[in-house]
């Protein structure tokens, strides 16, 4: 299990390189806002877990493992940022704040039911009192209630 402060590293890594292509440390420093010897230092961290290749003063990549881990983090990240944006109103920027504060804390169940009703609401129409039961169904059998069917459930990536 990684620290809060690895994960952000993982993450970065992923996004500066789309997932493939190799990344510098300095653009690590410069998207987390961290000096350079602490990126050294988690990245020291990271090549001896096996979670990213990494020579001295080289590029970095993320291993497969390290790609599954960062790949799960970016999910998190989206999903919680949809939730506090789309479900909750809040405006993209403090949605995308939120989403950083919480992804590395949310446990596993917390995480897939957020995301589970962040599909829901997106392709069930709200309101009515029947919305639990709805949701409800959702939950148990993993489709759409019939008064639901008009929409789709956008899967994860």
């Amino acid at each position: 299990e990684q620290t809060a402060s690895m994960e952000g590293y993982l993450e970065a890594i992923a996004n500066l390189g789309g997932g493939k292509k190799e990344v510098k440390a300095k653009q690590i420093s410069e998207m987390l806002g961290v000096k350079m010897p602490s990126v050294t230092s988690a990245l020291k961290k990271l090549s001896e877990q096996e979670l990213v290749e990494h020579e001295r003063y080289g590029r970095i990549k993320l291993t497969p493992e390290g790609a599954k881990v960062a790949g799960d983090v970016v999910h998190r990240h989206e999903a919680l940022t949809r939730f506090f944006a789309q479900a909750m109103g809040i405006d993209q920027a403090a949605a995308e704040e939120d989403a950083c504060k919480i992804e590395h804390v949310i446990s596993p169940l917390g995480m897939e039911r957020l995301a589970k009703f962040v599909e829901f609401i997106e392709a069930c129409p709200l309101g009515g009192a029947n919305f639990p039961s709805r949701y409800e169904y959702y939950l148990e059998h993993g489709e759409l209630p019939e008064d639901c069917s008009n929409r789709r459930v956008k899967k994860r990536r």
